[in-house]
């Protein structure tokens, strides 16, 4: 299957290396254009090329690597998925100005990391994502830990643990595949509704925690 990403940030660029290590092809992009990436393409090697946003979007399977604050406007002009796999790998949160008074507003535990929760109400973070990707068969993952655990699945003598979780099982275990396939040890979840508010950032149960198996 081919592999779109949607954001050559933190998680996106790293998503990529992860990718061109095991010798996988996938398509990277960002909104700035294929020409911004050129110094991470030559870094990534020949499995993975730069696209533009539709390019990356037409993948079988398209990893949104993106701030949750972009999702809508980047998403909602993508044209129809069609039942492809699309891989939720945001976060409900936003990301704050150092210098605003969100930064330093004491009722927000998370104001000393940067960061601020986005309310949803009694939604878990991939049903409100779902709403941007009409067709699609949502899988959440890559989502749950510091992107820097995506530098290397090896670690203290076992592989990083990366959850997954969605509704459709044929689309999980294409998921579950890629996982593998870059060296992780995959853990299912179950469904959106309990395996997205588990893993999701920051107050999923299971969030940030650097799960090894041994």
């Amino acid at each position: 299957m081919s592999i779109g990403i949607i954001g050559s940030g933190a998680l996106g660029s790293n998503l990529a290396r992860a990718l061109a290590r095991k010798g996988i092809s996938a398509t990277i992009s960002n909104s700035r254009g294929p020409e911004s990436l050129a110094s991470l393409i030559q870094e990534f090697g020949p499995s993975i090329k730069a696209g533009t946003v539709q390019e990356a979007a037409g993948a079988d399977i398209v990893i949104a690597a993106i701030r949750w604050t972009d999702v809508e406007k980047v998403f909602s002009r993508l044209p129809a998925w069609n039942g492809r796999i699309v891989v939720d790998a945001t976060n409900p949160v936003e990301f704050l100005d150092p210098n605003s008074a969100d930064a330093k507003d004491p009722s927000n535990p998370l104001a000393a990391y940067g960061i601020k929760a986005v309310d949803l109400g009694d939604k878990q973070s991939s049903e409100v994502f779902s709403q941007f990707v009409p067709g699609a068969r949502v899988v959440k993952a890559f989502n749950h830990n510091d992107v820097a655990a995506l530098s290397n699945p090896d670690v203290a003598g076992g592989r990083h643990v990366l959850f997954y979780s969605g509704d459709d099982a044929a689309a999980k275990a294409e998921v579950r595949k890629l996982i593998e396939g870059t060296g992780f040890f995959p853990v299912d979840l179950g469904s959106l509704e309990v395996g997205g508010r588990l893993a999701t950032l920051p107050f999923g149960a299971l969030a940030a925690h650097n799960f090894i198996k041994i």
